[in-house]
């Protein structure tokens, strides 16, 4: 099972690199590839394969893409696929659905969503991970917009749906760090 981030973005950022990073961890390299990478190759071969071109032009058969307005919800069964593809960028709020391009390009791609909840790429893949692993989606806790406090007087909302962890929020390694060391938001 390949898990597929087609990179929408012009170049890697520090949130992606992180997230990427997550998703590696979640995965294993040999099971990533980054498609569609401009600038920030050198940084994603530590995490996975690396390719210029977009999946939207590999010809991929037997591929499932990730899109929150596919009509039919992932199931455990959909492990059949061989190919995961999700677009590797956090939308806007309200979502605009941006990945939806790769399903216009990619007609022959069978779509599935995860709910309709706007989710992290990272926790796209995880909550994907669980689900072909066995978990039924219903079964995962979620929290959606959570708030971080990044100093005694500021907090940060991250507007998007996370999988919980005893209780807490999965985030990648880093990012509350990143967030508090960051000048402005």
């Amino acid at each position: 099972m390949i898990f597929i981030i087609e990179h929408l973005d012009p170049k890697v950022w520090k949130w992606s690199l992180l997230e990427y990073t997550h998703i590696s961890s979640i995965v294993g390299k040999k099971n990533l590839w980054f498609t569609n990478v401009h600038a920030g190759a050198a940084q994603l071969k530590k995490l996975g394969k690396v390719f210029t071109q977009s999946v939207t032009t590999m010809k991929l058969g037997n591929a499932c893409i990730l899109e929150s307005a596919g009509k039919q919800t992932l199931k455990p069964s959909d492990r059949k696929f061989g190919y995961f593809i999700f677009g590797g960028i956090l939308g806007d709020d309200p979502e605009v659905g941006k990945s939806h391009v790769i399903v216009k390009k990619m007609p022959r791609a069978t779509v599935r969503n995860l709910g309709r909840d706007q989710m992290s790429t990272d926790t796209a893949v995880l909550v994907t991970k669980k689900v072909l692993s066995g978990t039924p989606m219903r079964t995962i806790p979620f929290q959606n917009h959570i708030e971080l406090e990044i100093n005694e007087n500021e907090c940060i909302e991250l507007p998007y749906t996370y999988v919980l962890k005893r209780g807490k929020p999965v985030l990648p390694p880093g990012l509350v760090t990143m967030l508090r060391r960051q000048k402005g938001f």
